[in-house]
């Protein structure tokens, strides 16, 4: 399987949603995803289906997924 992905100087990545409705400034974050190591570290994600789902489906193993956003008590 061959994979592709822009690298950065941090392997930080950040979805963002930004405009108007009407006068009212919209600007919030979806996702923010940390890349440690060989793991995937969700921080955030307010996304419809699911970064973690996103990235099963992508071929990514279970156990290089964390759900950085949940204590680390129940992440296991």
């Amino acid at each position: 399987m061959k994979s592709c992905r822009l690298r950065t100087a941090h392997d930080r990545y950040l979805l963002l949603t930004q405009g108007w409705d009407g006068y009212k400034r919209i600007h919030g974050l979806l996702a923010h995803v940390d890349i440690i190591g060989d793991k995937f570290y969700i921080q955030e994600d307010n996304t419809e289906e699911g970064i973690a789902t996103d990235l099963l489906e992508a071929g990514v193993p279970k156990d290089k997924i964390v759900l950085a956003f949940q204590h680390p008590d129940r992440r296991k």
